[in-house]
């Protein structure tokens, strides 16, 4: 009895001091919830306010020919990605990101993202070092160099678009 009584407050311990890394507040104007701070993507798969994650995970299948290209390539590289809870360009594009990243088996410590606020801030100064001033903003590294970014929405498709930026980095370094 005494060593259930201990787990039980070992695990109730545990659970209280779990705390998440982001700030989470309410839009004034919408009443939507804003996370601010690093996040992951379980961080807004389990928010049960956040439907449009999983809603626009329905139907998108990306271009195979640009996934293997990416699962070639993406790895070698870093992602800094930035959104807001709050916008509609991230609730369509931050799902279709989650999605191609775990077809692909992308390396997850080689991705940082950031909940912003509507005047882009996230916890710290990360709004003035990487210069955001939409979101999403999908940030790629080579090397910690910026090698290219998308902004707000794609041109052709996410993958597409990736693998663009990789390909002409890889132009780049063979000049």
């Amino acid at each position: 009895m005494k060593h259930l009584l201990f787990v039980i407050l070992m695990i109730t311990g545990i659970q209280a001091g779990a705390q998440n890394a982001y700030d989470i507040s309410t839009d004034e104007k919408t009443g939507q919830l804003i996370f601010r701070g690093p996040l992951s993507f379980d961080d807004l798969r389990q928010e049960p306010k956040f439907s449009w994650f999983d809603e626009n995970l329905t139907g998108y299948t990306p271009e195979y020919h640009d996934m293997r290209y990416l699962a070639d390539n993406l790895p070698q590289y870093s992602l800094v990605v930035f959104m807001g809870t709050w916008c509609d360009d991230s609730h369509y594009l931050i799902p279709k990101l989650y999605s191609l990243l775990n077809k692909m088996h992308f390396p997850v410590p080689r991705l940082t993202m950031y909940g912003v606020d509507r005047d882009k801030n996230a916890l710290g100064a990360e709004r003035e070092r990487y210069n955001i001033t939409k979101v999403p903003t999908i940030i790629l590294f080579r090397d910690n160099k910026e090698v290219g970014r998308i902004t707000e929405s794609v041109i052709k498709s996410l993958e597409s678009d990736l693998a663009g930026i990789i390909r002409q980095d890889i132009m780049d370094q063979n000049k």
